[in-house]
């Protein structure tokens, strides 16, 4: 029985080994292709990576708990300006803007899993769309503090003590490094939370609601829970957003980018982690290729309706996305190898090397 659980173990382990791998070695590689800006390559990866933290984080409330979400650019939008603000109107390190952006996006996402308590479907979507929608516009409004429609930049360089040592991220390459680890521990932290009591309280809560406080499960709890932890993830990717771009505005977090944080989750499989980052990865290079095509200088909306058409083929015809595929062929794998080794084991028995009729 252990060594099975062990087996088990080790195969849910592989692709976050792969990950880490590819993780490590990707900058090398990109030093030998040629034709190509490796800084560029990493900044843009650096970015699908931050997106990814939304999308996991988005996952959780949409995919586990069945709450829908329009609005998570405006606690992305947070984020960014508590970090923002914290580092440059304050001087806070970076490390702490970063915790108190979570924090923040946090309880105000708690507080918004309060009225949601009562909603539900489109008028849950419908309420956390004006939350989106508003978010913006308090910053514009709040221009003293927040810069207004300029927005804020010149935000100093992220950074990390280490005892005696401080560790400056100061090229792509070094801000690549921080987000890929950012986004390794929050991914573990997310699978632990799906595989624990939490998780299977969210499940339930998304397959119906009145069976699960049937069962004990409190309603209240676990829904502000999981926008508080939705949340969370928001805002801490907004920190390193920020950071990233060095500079920030209300443009930024349009409600189109709270659409792109839910096709991602959509495209790569709703419930699924690593869904969550495949999908944040194939649509920031998709709108980074789009925007370099000759057609886009004529027709300059080419990446919503591309967007679009993602999330209409997406729904018609990969319901679980690339999650699903994935899962789809492991299992037909599986079964190959358990008929293989039945095939095997009938030649055994029969001795004489004859497949049975």
């Amino acid at each position: 029985m252990k060594v099975r659980w062990l087996r088990t173990r080790g195969r849910a382990m592989v692709p976050y080994g792969v990950g880490l791998a590819v993780v490590v070695v990707l900058p090398a590689l990109l030093d030998v292709v040629p034709g190509i800006a490796p800084g560029y390559i990493l900044y843009l990866v650096s970015l699908a990576l931050i997106y990814a933290i939304v999308a996991i984080g988005l996952g959780l409330l949409i995919g586990h708990t069945g709450q829908i979400s329009l609005g998570h650019a405006g606690f992305f939008a947070i984020g960014a300006y508590a970090s923002a603000l914290l580092t440059l109107r304050l001087g806070l390190p970076f490390v702490a803007a970063l915790l108190v952006a979570g924090a923040l996006t946090a309880t105000i996402g708690f507080l918004l899993g309060l009225p949601a308590l009562r909603l539900s479907g489109p008028y849950l979507a419908v309420a956390t769309l004006g939350f989106g929608l508003a978010i913006p516009q308090l910053v514009v409004w709040q221009g003293s503090w927040t810069g207004g429609s300029s927005g804020l930049h010149g935000l100093p360089l992220a950074s990390l003590p280490l005892g005696a040592f401080t560790i400056v991220f100061r090229t792509d390459q070094d801000y690549y490094y921080l987000a890929a680890a950012v986004l390794v521990v929050l991914t573990i932290f997310a699978r632990n939370v799906v595989a624990s009591h939490t998780g299977r309280a969210f499940v339930a809560i998304r397959d119906s609601e009145i069976a699960a406080r049937a069962m004990g499960v409190d309603l209240v709890r676990y829904k502000t829970t999981a926008f508080a932890l939705s949340a969370l993830y928001a805002g801490i990717a907004g920190s390193l957003y920020a950071h990233l771009l060095h500079g920030i505005s209300p443009e930024d977090f349009t409600v189109l980018l709270s659409v792109d944080f839910l096709t991602m989750i959509v495209l790569g499989g709703l419930g699924s982690v690593g869904g969550a980052l495949a999908g944040a990865l194939m649509l920031t290079f998709l709108q980074n290729a789009l925007t370099r095509l000759p057609v886009v200088h004529d027709f300059k909306n080419l990446y919503i309706v591309v967007l679009g058409a993602i999330l209409i083929l997406t729904i018609a015809f990969l319901p679980r996305g690339l999650a699903g595929i994935v899962r789809s062929s492991r299992l037909r794998w599986a079964a190959r190898v358990r008929d293989g080794a039945s095939r095997v084991d009938q030649i055994i028995e029969l001795g004489d090397g004859g497949v049975p009729q």
